[in-house]
């Protein structure tokens, strides 16, 4: 059986980088709680991230939840239907009713006209997910928040080392979060962060990720356990060392697909602005009408190669049970997403993907569309 080639998967570097790091733990005996390692990499990260504050968790859902509960959400919040379930989760886990908005057909991000349409008097705050680390209109979106005094939290799970118009993401909006979960092009096995606009904020969320403790005798409210560990932000050190061979490699991996696969008829690749970077986090097509046969036969072939490719977002977060009672969450309210989520297919792409696995996957789109081979 060939080799099983996954949609994703972490970049490790020698294990021999990670021992000293492991040793200096173990020598220290600080395995949680802030030490040194959790500080050191708060600190890399804003300096490589371009951001003043930001939050270490354990993962990005607790990260979303805490940053919800830090701004005081409740009531209504504005999201999108095409994303990770966490997304959404987050909402629920807080006592807030999300309201699914449709998505833009080019970025597949929210749709600001559909925003503004699905506002209600119960509306506190818009919740977009920088899909797939294309970053949203955040300029249409400040200024919707802005006209109806709503507070804005980005998902920017994807998006790390994002830019627009030469700023990062992570500037616009109340709040971000990131995820540095193990499919991530930067991540600590498990892990997230809050980036937020001021230290007073900061000190909220550092104490809500810790019980809500400001000292031994003192808890400001209700929080949860979202400390990152001392390995996981270790590890994290160690993978700042690697960000620019991560994102060379991943680049070359996106343009050999681009250039294989910009011709074929029915397949349409996700174009980002020239005024945004791409991290090449996910390497997302659509399969439309005109490829010669459907998503999810395509979708079965790669399986049954032991390649997954992945239908990532498919179903719709709207789509689960949890969630389709809502009146929002009504296909005719979300047209656009329901298609693109029944033609997306993300294919492989990280570090350690080479030129004759991915020619692998390159030829299976090819021939399945009636074409000639891919000649590396």
């Amino acid at each position: 059986m060939d080799t099983f080639i996954p949609v994703t998967q972490p970049h490790l570097p020698p294990l021999d980088e990670f021992l000293p790091y492991l040793e200096k733990i173990w020598e220290s005996k600080l395995v949680t709680n802030g030490g040194p390692f959790h500080a050191q990499l708060e600190q890399s990260l804003c300096e490589y991230l371009g951001v003043e504050h930001i939050s270490l968790f354990s993962n990005g859902t607790l990260a979303l939840i805490t940053a919800l509960q830090a701004m005081k959400i409740t009531g209504e919040v504005i999201t999108t239907p095409f994303s990770f379930v966490a997304t959404t989760h987050a909402l629920h886990w807080n006592g807030i009713r999300p309201v699914f908005a449709d998505i833009d057909p080019v970025s597949m991000n929210l749709d600001p006209e559909k925003i503004e349409a699905a506002i209600t008097p119960q509306t506190t705050a818009i919740l977009p997910v920088h899909v797939y680390g294309n970053p949203c209109e955040v300029e249409a979106i400040e200024r919707i928040a802005d006209t109806y005094g709503l507070r804005v939290l980005y998902d920017a799970a994807h998006a790390f080392g994002v830019r627009k118009n030469g700023r990062s993401v992570l500037e616009f909006g109340d709040m971000s979060v990131l995820s540095f979960h193990g499919t991530k092009i930067f991540n600590t096995f498990e892990g997230g962060a809050i980036i937020c606009q001021d230290a007073k904020t900061k000190r909220r969320i550092d104490n809500l990720k810790n019980f809500g403790f400001v000292d031994e005798v003192t808890v400001i409210g209700p929080g949860i356990n979202g400390k990152m560990n001392e390995v996981q932000a270790a590890f994290g050190l160690l993978q700042l060392k690697h960000m620019e061979h991560i994102a060379a490699s991943r680049a070359r991996i996106a343009e050999r697909y681009r250039a294989a696969l910009q011709n074929v008829r029915g397949l349409m690749l996700h174009d980002i602005p020239s005024h945004s970077t791409r991290n090449h986090s996910y390497f997302p097509v659509r399969i439309t009408q005109e490829f010669p046969i459907p998503r999810d036969t395509l979708y079965d072939e790669f399986r049954a190669q032991n390649i997954l490719a992945r239908r990532y977002f498919y179903p719709l977060i709207s789509e689960f049970p949890t969630y389709r009672g809502l009146q929002s969450a009504a296909r005719s309210n979300l047209p656009v997403a329901v298609e693109i989520s029944r033609q997306v297919l993300c294919l492989p792409i990280y570090p350690a993907l080479d030129a004759q696995t991915q020619d692998r996957i390159i030829d299976i789109v090819l021939a399945t569309a009636g074409l000639k081979q891919h000649a590396s």
